[in-house]
């Protein structure tokens, strides 16, 4: 199998120090589904076609802050392709943070930064790659 292109990127996580309120706003008023929720830090929500991960920040408001944006996701139309790319990444001198691998809820994925240092994910994500 070659390597496709993307079907865009539909994947965002977030860390928040307001957990609560921000899932509440995403589902109340944005009117997102919970999809998963392997933890009380963490939620993944969705409005069909993309997810949002909440995760909660545990540093003091006053203690030095890890970024917001925790990373994006890329979605693939399936699991094979996680491993076409990251293949194609390596074999272009990508930094890798993380080897592709299937999570527990049957996502597959790995990690990656881009030049400037922000973390990418590269996920075949079942509940919206599906969908394409």
């Amino acid at each position: 199998m070659s390597r496709q292109p993307t079907i865009g990127m539909r994947h965002v996580a977030l860390f928040v120090y307001e957990f609560d309120e921000c899932e509440k706003f995403y589902r109340d008023l944005l009117e997102m589904e919970v999809e998963w929720r392997p933890d009380d830090d963490n939620v993944y929500l969705t409005s069909g076609t993309d997810n949002l991960a909440l995760h909660r920040r545990e540093e003091a408001h006053n203690e030095p802050q890890k970024p917001r944006l925790d990373h994006i996701g890329f979605i693939l139309p399936n699991a094979k392709q996680v491993d076409e790319w990251h293949k194609h990444f390596v074999a272009n001198g990508v930094k890798i943070i993380s080897q592709p691998k299937t999570h527990r809820d049957g996502a597959r994925s790995f990690y990656c930064k881009d030049p400037d240092g922000t973390v990418v994910q590269m996920i075949h994500h079942p509940p919206i790659s599906n969908k394409f």
